[in-house]
């Protein structure tokens, strides 16, 4: 099963980007998009072949997901949690007999870090819901995540200590989350590899010289992990400053 993962930063434009010929020549079984900045009816294309669900932010223009997947889910849900966490489109859960497909869009802490009080509310309820699925059925959870993890999954990690996507607290819950049952499958196959992002400034030249961040996920409940057959980054995919990441299960 291939799965595939990709913040299009507007969906709207990255139609005019390359985003079918895109599909068409990765052929995966389910597609998630993070930033898709649009409600279903402001774009009509052609995509054959795929089950489409979207949740759209209450503000127009803004944040928004959507899943493509060739296998009708049992059931899918929008959003989770308090009311709070339901107006963005940050989240759409499609459940299969087999797992939890869980497509997410993590809010941004912004500049001054104006909201990382918010961000650490979220992410604490967000690892709740996660591990609440987990004890039905194994979890695939992918996404702009909004942080890299690790010092290795940013260029210059010194001067971005404090800035939103790398702070000491921000990391933390991830580190929190993986221990509680999941594994990041970049990591799982690719233990140091360096200079792998999946965002890029548009400012400086940034993706030319890869001064870049890893911040697109695929997380498995653990015992997924012997599934795990491919996790990549499809670094030379434009269309958005983030590039799609790939899952292949077995």
């Amino acid at each position: 099963m291939k799965l595939i993962s990709w913040n299009v930063n507007g969906l709207r434009a990255c139609l005019q980007k390359g985003f079918l010929d895109f599909c068409a020549q990765a052929d995966a079984d389910i597609l998630c998009l993070q930033e898709t900045k649009m409600r279903p009816e402001q774009a009509d294309f052609d995509l054959p072949g795929y089950h489409r669900y979207w949740n759209s932010a209450d503000k127009a223009g803004y944040s928004g997901t959507a899943v493509f997947a060739r296998r009708e889910p049992l059931a899918v849900t929008y959003d989770f949690g308090e009311d709070l966490h339901r107006h963005e489109g940050r989240v759409i859960t499609a459940e299969y007999p087999e797992f939890y497909l869980v497509c997410c869009y993590t809010p941004n802490s912004q500049d001054q870090l104006r909201r990382l009080d918010y961000r650490m509310i979220w992410e604490d309820d967000l690892r709740g819901y996660l591990l609440e699925l987990d004890r039905h059925k194994p979890v695939i959870y992918c996404g702009d995540l909004n942080v890299a993890h690790q010092e290795i999954d940013i260029k210059n990690p010194g001067p971005n200590r404090r800035n939103a996507g790398f702070t000491d607290e921000e990391r933390g819950k991830m580190t929190q989350l993986l221990a509680s049952g999941f594994v990041d499958t970049f990591r799982l196959l690719h233990p140091d590899v360096t200079g792998a992002y999946s965002w890029w400034s548009y400012r400086f030249n940034a993706r030319k010289n890869n001064a870049g961040w890893r911040i697109d996920y695929f997380l498995v409940s653990r015992r997924l992990a012997s599934q795990v057959q491919s996790a990549e980054i499809l670094s030379d995919v434009c269309g958005s400053d983030h590039c799609p990441v790939l899952l292949e299960l077995s």
